[in-house]
């Protein structure tokens, strides 16, 4: 089995060229709306697990690289502004080539192997006034059924590792809402695994997880490829 590990909202950043579209969205880019905290710093963690690592550096604001072309959140009210041209240019150059590298690495090795592609997020502990109820959050599609089989196994893990945290199953999230995983479901029906993790953002401190919880994610995942 291969690991490919993503992280697509790693950073808040806004290119020069697109920069006076943001003018007025400082608290916003900094907020759990521009990037996921925490979750590049256990991308990074979990890194050496993995056979194939890509991260997003541009915000999500600017364009959302976990949506499909056709959602309504690809651009934000800040970008949806852009020209056409402008629009163009952000898919082509940042959403496009972004999702066609991790298509390639996929193509390259599913024949021989199951792909594992682990993508890393956090969420905001509050959400809507409700406080979310979980500290780890294990995204997948429970129709496929090696799918669900690999997101127990991750669970049970996590459980063993870190009994004091709350590990929920498509929570707060939907696996199978529109997103980067469910996009390549349907491009390789076969021998593809695509889970989010997703962790909360009340455990961050300094965009950054404890060592502890980073361990513990990081021998779940390996005992998960043996």
């Amino acid at each position: 089995m291969k690991l490919l590990l993503s992280c697509e909202h790693a950073f808040n950043t806004i290119p020069q060229p697109f920069e006076s579209y943001f003018t007025a969205a400082s608290e916003i880019l900094d907020s759990h709306r521009g990037y996921d905290p925490g979750a590049y710093d256990l991308f990074r963690y979990l890194e050496p697990l993995s056979d194939f690592s890509i991260h997003q550096e541009i915000g999500r604001l600017l364009i959302e690289t976990n949506r499909s072309l056709h959602h309504a959140s690809l651009f934000s009210e800040f970008s949806r502004k852009m020209s056409s041209e402008e629009k163009e240019q952000l898919i082509s150059t940042y959403y496009e080539s972004y999702r066609n590298r991790v298509e390639e690495f996929i193509e390259d090795h599913i024949a021989k192997s199951e792909i594992l592609h682990l993508s890393v997020h956090s969420f905001t502990p509050v959400w809507k006034g409700q406080e979310r109820n979980a500290e780890i959050g294990i995204l997948y599609d429970p129709s496929r059924l090696l799918e669900k089989e690999y997101a127990n196994l991750l669970r049970q893990q996590l459980k063993a590792l870190l009994p004091q945290l709350r590990i929920r199953r498509n929570y707060p999230y939907l696996g199978k809402s529109d997103g980067l995983t469910t996009y390549l479901r349907k491009i390789f029906p076969e021998k593809y695994l695509g889970i989010e993790l997703e962790v909360n953002q009340k455990l961050v401190r300094n965009n950054t997880f404890e060592t502890d919880l980073k361990m513990g994610i990081y021998r779940a995942v390996e005992k998960l490829l043996k």
